[in-house]
């Protein structure tokens, strides 16, 4: 027996080390994240609220929408703080929420998330279904940004215009008809099995949406056309990467060859294969095509191709390699010195969460086709780029110099002064009593106090170039969220979250073993 003792502290000794180090280096919770980021799409529901709404401080708004263009406009998304429903980025929202669901359906579903996840597109795709009136009209907008941002008001007390803007043939938008297009492609893959008759309507509406805009081509913002939308949605880089785009998720939903063919001969003249790009956004779409035209090489099929789609890869990897700092010069992104990737200024994190999914989801692809990455800097492995990924995650959830998870409502450090009309007021649910269009700021806009509802799972614009992060509503550049900031973390989410889970299955067999032995 005294000779067992030894044997046994040292046991003790080491599981209590174990249980140390487990406890100080505490894994993020990306289930719980992925959880609050679906949250964040019922915050931002415009019409008629269902019955399984759970996000209880919302109510009923926008139920007029289209109503004086005697078309009915209600439901969709409002894309930010405001209440201007803006069809460029809430179809880009809803390609990006489809885009996690085909890479990581699996790993949602075992997170006990899915159902919430095809909700949210289904709520976006529902409303473009009504915005897409005929094969050639596309409703783009309801709302303007300057009367609306006139006003501080609860989306259920809303006295702004409810004006409604389309895009026809006289009045083309290809980049907005390419990104709808691409919208609903992809929500038709997601919808395939379980609903085939709703991803059937889906693709016949992506395919009418695509004829219209390669046919009448032109930008969405030009005047004379949806002039209104240039201060808040631009379409900088014009229409030929949505078209390339639209195509390329066509391809995928449909196995046409015709729809690969565009994006094969319309590489160069569409910039395809000529841009290399160090964003990815709701405006700018050629890095997202140019991963997904790389991944086309691994099938026997595409092989005729190779030529062209080695170009696509070439510029795919310009820009992973970008992010990871390993391009020549001054041709990486730049990074704070905690290490975010750093675009721009305002709201910067919507470019983190882009490439925070490209990056993981590449990661994905070269693992699965037992490849490398090869950049200037050398050559990179797929853990390599996983963990840049992971990185980029985990400042968002708090571990940066603040502190601060970014996400609002993860952990227990996060902004509480969001820049959102809705959060920042009582809940209509609370106090029905109608707030008016300049009451909002006199009572409401400027208080110290953090906001009366909490905006779960809204990923804010996030901190300067140095880190820093203030706090404040009318600090719009860093505390306001967007639908597509948020929208890409679901799927990158989903896979950080099966990792845990699995190292966690590890971690527990490990201490089997100790305890056995």
């Amino acid at each position: 027996m005294v000779k067992s003792k030894p044997q046994h502290f040292a046991q003790w000794c080491f599981l209590s080390l174990i249980f140390a180090i487990s406890f100080t280096a505490k894994a993020l919770n990306y289930g719980d994240a992925l959880a609050k980021s679906l949250l964040y799409f019922e915050s931002q529901r415009s019409g008629r609220l269902p019955y399984n709404q759970r996000v209880t401080w919302r109510d009923h708004s926008g139920l007029t929408d289209g109503l004086e263009q005697g078309v009915d406009l209600v439901g969709g998304y409002y894309d930010a703080g405001d209440h201007v429903k803006f069809g460029l980025p809430m179809a880009f929202t809803v390609t990006m929420l489809s885009w996690s669901v085909i890479e990581y359906r699996q790993q949602i579903a075992d997170a006990g998330e899915l159902e919430h996840a095809m909700e949210a597109i289904k709520w976006g795709t529902d409303y473009f279904i009504k915005a897409h009136t005929s094969p050639n009209v596309l409703w783009a907008e309801v709302g303007d940004g300057d009367t609306d941002h006139y006003c501080w008001q609860r989306p259920e007390d809303m006295t702004t215009s409810r004006q409604a803007y389309k895009i026809d043939q006289n009045n083309p938008g290809s980049d907005l008809a390419g990104e709808t297009a691409a919208a609903m492609a992809a929500a038709a893959l997601v919808f395939k099995k379980t609903n085939p008759h709703y991803a059937h309507l889906l693709l016949h509406h992506a395919q009418q949406l695509f004829e219209f805009g390669d046919k009448y081509r032109g930008k969405y913002d030009e005047e004379g056309r949806l002039g209104v939308v240039k201060s808040y949605y631009a379409s900088v880089s014009g229409f030929k990467d949505e078209l390339l785009w639209a195509a390329l998720w066509l391809y995928k939903a449909t196995d046409n060859e015709e729809y690969l063919m565009y994006v094969i001969n319309e590489a160069e003249n569409f910039g395809g294969i000529g841009w290399a790009i160090t964003e990815f956004s709701w405006d700018v779409k050629y890095a997202g095509i140019q991963v997904m035209a790389s991944k086309l090489l691994n099938e026997e099929k595409h092989k005729k191709h190779s030529a062209i789609l080695e170009k696509y890869r070439s510029k795919a990897e310009y820009y992973i390699c970008s992010c990871l700092n390993k391009n020549l010069g001054t041709t990486n992104v730049e990074r704070t010195p905690a290490g975010l990737l750093y675009i721009r200024q305002w709201n910067n994190m919507q470019y983190v969460s882009t490439a925070s999914f490209l990056l993981t989801m590449y990661s994905d692809f070269l693992k699965s086709s037992n490849q490398k990455l090869s950049c200037h800097g050398g050559t990179v492995a797929h853990q390599e780029i996983l963990s840049f990924a992971k990185s980029q995650v985990d400042y968002i959830l708090g571990s940066n110099p603040s502190n601060m998870s970014y996400l609002v409502g993860y952990g227990s450090n996060y902004p509480q002064r969001v820049h959102h009309r809705g959060a920042s007021v009582v809940s209509y649910r609370e106090n029905k009593a109608f707030i008016g269009c300049t009451q909002g700021y006199d009572n409401w806009y400027g208080r110290l106090e953090p906001n009366p509802n909490v905006l779960v799972g809204a990923l804010v614009g996030g901190p300067d170039s140095h880190d820093n992060f203030l706090d404040q509503r009318d600090n719009y550049m860093q505390t306001e969220a967007c639908t597509y900031n948020t929208a890409p973390l679901v799927g990158v989410f989903a896979k950080f979250s099966e990792l845990e889970v699995q190292k966690e299955l590890d971690h527990s067999q490990d201490l089997g073993l100790v305890a056995s032995y």
